[in-house]
C-alpha cells in the first residue's frame, strides 16, 4: 500500500470516527477505534503511521468543524448557517476526488519509470485495480468457483466488493458521496450553466430510452465475465496482459484512437447537458449499483402526516426541485427508484424535518452522518483488513511489468 493510499485511508477512518464521537455515537467510535489500532499493529505499515500522525496533528481542526456536522449545526448555542448534509457531503467528494488526482499522478510516474526501464522509486498504487471492474467480476468468479485468488490485482477484486456493498446497504451513495466522476460531471453541468441557462432536459420518452445505455453497458460487461469458462480462468489470471491489464486501461486513454476521442467528447458533451448525465445515462457501475440499491433497506421515505401536502394541505414540493435525479420524491410515500443516489438533498430541502427521512420499512433512520461514516467505513476499512490479511497488494514483479510495458501494443487476450 503506498504511502498516498495509507494516508487518505486512515485520514478518512479517524475522521468517521471523529464524526461519530461527535455524533455521541461513543461505543462506535470506540469499536472502529479499536479495528483501526489493531489493524495498524498488525501490519506495522509504516506510511499508515503517518497517516495516524497527520491525522493527529489535524484533530484539532476536526474538533472545530465537527461539532456543527453532527450535532445539528448548533455549537455553543449558536446555528450554523448552509446547508449541513451538502457541506459534509461536498468536503467527502472533493477529499475523495483530491485523493485520486494524487493516485493518479503517482500511477502516471511510476508507468513512466518503468517505460525508461528505471526502477520506480514510486511504487504503484493498488487503489488504480478499483478502474478494472471486468477483471475484479472474473476474479470473484475465480474465488467463488474455483477458491483461486488472483495475486496481480486483488484489489480489482477487493473494490468491487466494497463498491456492491454500500449499494445493498444503503442504496447509491456511493454516487452520491464518493464517486470522482460523478464530481467531475457536476464542475461540467455547473459551466455550461454559465453560459446556457436553459435547462435542456430531454422528453421523458428519450430520457428512459437514453437510461437504458447504461444497462445495455452493464449487460455487455456481465456477459464478458459470464461467459468466460471457469477452467480458463487461471490462464487468463495468469497471462500478460491481465498483469498489465492497469497499463492497458491507462494506455486506452492516454493514447486514444480517433473513435475513442469523439466518444469521450460525447460523453464530456452529455455530462454538460444534462445534470448527472453521465451517471444517469452512461455509468455502467451506476447500472450495477442501481439494481443491487432495490435491495437495500435503506431507502428515502415520506411520512404523509407530517408533510405539508396531506397535513396541512398545502402546495409543496421542494424535494423534488432538490432532486439531482429527477425523482418525484413529493407525491411519494417510498422512493424505490434506481436513480437515487442517497444524496440527502430532498431530506436537507424539505421544511418539515419529520416529514422525509432515509430509513427502513421498520422505522431504524439513518442520518446524513450516519450515511457518511458507513459510506466512508466500507471504502476504508473493508481494503485496510484486506491490506493486512494480504489480499490488497499486487504481486506481480517491477522486472515483468518494465518488461510487459515496453510491448504493451502488441499484448492481447
Amino acid at each position: 500500500m503506498s504511502t498516498i493510499e495509507s494516508i487518505t485511508l486512515v485520514l478518512a477512518l479517524v475522521y468517521s470516527i471523529s464524526l461519530l464521537y461527535w455524533s455521541k455515537q461513543k461505543w462506535g467510535a470506540a469499536l472502529c477505534g479499536a479495528l483501526l489500532m489493531a489493524a495498524l499493529v498488525i501490519s506495522l505499515h509504516w506510511p499508515l503511521f503517518v497517516g495516524l500522525g497527520l491525522s493527529l496533528l489535524l484533530l484539532p481542526l476536526f474538533n472545530k468543524f465537527q461539532p456543527a456536522l453532527a450535532q445539528g449545526g448548533v455549537v455553543n448555542g449558536q446555528r450554523v448557517k448552509g446547508n449541513k448534509a451538502n457541506q459534509l457531503k461536498e468536503m467527502i467528494r472533493h477529499a475523495l476526488a483530491l485523493s485520486m488526482m494524487l493516485v493518479g499522478v503517482q500511477f502516471a510516474i511510476n508507468a513512466a519509470m518503468l517505460k525508461a526501464e528505471i526502477t520506480p522509486w514510486l511504487v504503484r498504487p493498488d487503489i488504480g485495480d478499483a478502474f478494472l471492474p471486468i477483471a475484479g467480476g472474473i476474479e470473484l468468479k475465480a474465488i467463488l468457483g474455483l477458491g483461486l485468488w488472483d495475486q496481480n490485482h486483488p484489489a480489482a477484486a477487493v473494490m468491487l466488493v466494497v463498491v456492491l456493498l454500500t449499494g445493498l446497504l444503503c442504496k447509491r451513495a456511493f454516487c452520491g458521496w464518493a464517486c470522482p466522476l460523478g464530481l467531475a460531471g457536476d464542475y461540467l453541468y455547473s459551466l455550461r450553466k454559465r453560459f446556457i441557462k436553459q435547462e435542456l432536459a430531454p422528453p421523458a420518452w428519450l430520457d428512459w430510452i437514453l437510461r437504458m445505455i447504461k444497462y445495455l453497458l452493464l449487460a455487455a460487461l456481465v456477459l464478458l465475465v459470464f461467459t468466460m469458462p471457469l477452467a480458463s480462468i487461471p490462464h487468463y489470471l495468469d497471462g500478460y496482459y491481465h498483469k498489465v491489464a492497469d497499463l492497458k486501461m491507462a494506455l486506452f486513454f492516454l493514447s486514444p484512437t480517433a473513435i475513442s476521442l469523439m466518444c469521450f467528447s460525447l460523453i464530456l458533451a452529455i455530462a454538460a447537458w444534462k445534470r448527472q448525465g453521465f451517471c444517469r445515462y452512461i455509468c455502467p457501475y451506476g447500472a450495477l449499483l442501481g439494481l443491487v440499491s432495490f435491495l437495500s433497506p435503506f431507502k428515502i421515505r415520506r411520512t404523509t402526516e407530517q408533510c405539508l401536502i396531506e397535513g396541512k394541505g398545502m402546495k409543496c414540493d421542494k424535494c423534488t426541485r432538490a432532486c439531482p435525479a429527477n425523482i418525484i420524491v413529493h407525491t411519494q410515500t417510498t422512493i424505490r427508484s434506481d436513480e437515487c443516489q442517497a444524496c440527502m438533498n430532498c431530506i436537507s430541502a424539505c421544511p418539515k424535518k419529520e416529514a422525509l427521512h432515509f430509513s427502513t420499512r421498520w422505522g431504524m433512520v439513518m442520518s446524513y452522518r450516519g450515511l457518511a461514516v458507513l459510506v466512508l467505513m466500507l471504502l476504508f476499512m473493508i481494503p485496510l483488513w484486506a491490506y493486512v490479511g494480504g489480499f490488497w497488494h499486487s504481486e506481480t514483479p517491477t522486472e515483468i511489468r518494465m518488461m510487459l510495458i515496453q510491448h504493451l501494443n502488441s499484448i492481447g487476450h
